[in-house]
C-alpha cells in the first residue's frame, strides 16, 4: 500500500508543489491533495480486497462489537476495585492483590463509569472509577471450597455513610469564654440540612 502512495504521489505532481496544465492554469499542491486522497481510499487493494476506509474503520468497529459486553452493574452490587492505577499501597509491587475490596456501588454514571463506597486504606480516594477497572464480587462457594474461610465483609451501610460524609465546612465560630470551635458543615447528600458541629 505504501509503494501505491508513493507511486501516486509522483504521478500526480511530477512539476513540484504548483504547475500549469495545458490550458494555462495554475495548479497548487495543496489544493490537489484532498482529490488524491479521495481517489486512495476509493480504490480497491489487491492485497486486501477492499478499501482502505473499510478497513480502519469498519473492521475495527466489527472486532469491538464482537468482543464487548455492556457491564449489568446496579446499585447496592458487590464490587472489586483493580489495583492498576495505584502505586502506593502499602507493600511490594510484585505480591500486592490485584483488587482490592468488595464495595457496595453507590450511583451510576451512565454506562461507563462507577461510584463505589470506599472504605479502609482507600477512604481518602476519588470514588468513581471506569468500567474497565471493576470486576464483578462473587463469594467462594462453600461446596468446591469447604476449607477455605470466607473473609469477613466489612461494608458501611451506604444510607449511614453518605450521611456523614461532610462535603465543606461554611462557617466557623469560637465560643466565648472557652478555648473552643465550632463549623456549620455540609454534608454530601443534599438532603440533611447544615449543621454546628464541634471541633
Amino acid at each position: 500500500m505504501i509503494q501505491t502512495l508513493e507511486d501516486m504521489i509522483r504521478r500526480f505532481f511530477p512539476y513540484g508543489l504548483e504547475f500549469k496544465d495545458s490550458d494555462g492554469f495554475i495548479h497548487y499542491l495543496c489544493t490537489l491533495i484532498p482529490a488524491l486522497e479521495l481517489a486512495y481510499k476509493a480504490s480497491v487493494h489487491s492485497s486486501t480486497g477492499q478499501t482502505p476506509a473499510i478497513d480502519s474503520f469498519d473492521y475495527e468497529k466489527q472486532k469491538w462489537e464482537k468482543s464487548h459486553k455492556v457491564p449489568d452493574f446496579k446499585v447496592g452490587h458487590l464490587v472489586l476495585v483493580s489495583t492498576l492505577n495505584y502505586n502506593n499501597i502499602k507493600g511490594p509491587k510484585k505480591i500486592k492483590d490485584s483488587c482490592l475490596g468488595p464495595f457496595v456501588i453507590v450511583a451510576l454514571h451512565g454506562t461507563s463509569a462507577i461510584q463505589v463506597e470506599l472504605s479502609g486504606e482507600l477512604e481518602n480516594r476519588h470514588p468513581t472509577f471506569t468500567v474497565s477497572l471493576i470486576i464483578t464480587y462473587q463469594s467462594a462457594d462453600k461446596e468446591l471450597f469447604p476449607l477455605r474461610n470466607p473473609t469477613p465483609l466489612n461494608l458501611p451501610p451506604v444510607e449511614q455513610s453518605e450521611n456523614k460524609k461532610i462535603k465543606e465546612v461554611i462557617k466557623e465560630r469560637r465560643l466565648r469564654g472557652k478555648n473552643l470551635r465550632e463549623y456549620v458543615v455540609r454534608y454530601r447528600n443534599t438532603v440533611n440540612e447544615d449543621e454546628w458541629l464541634a471541633e
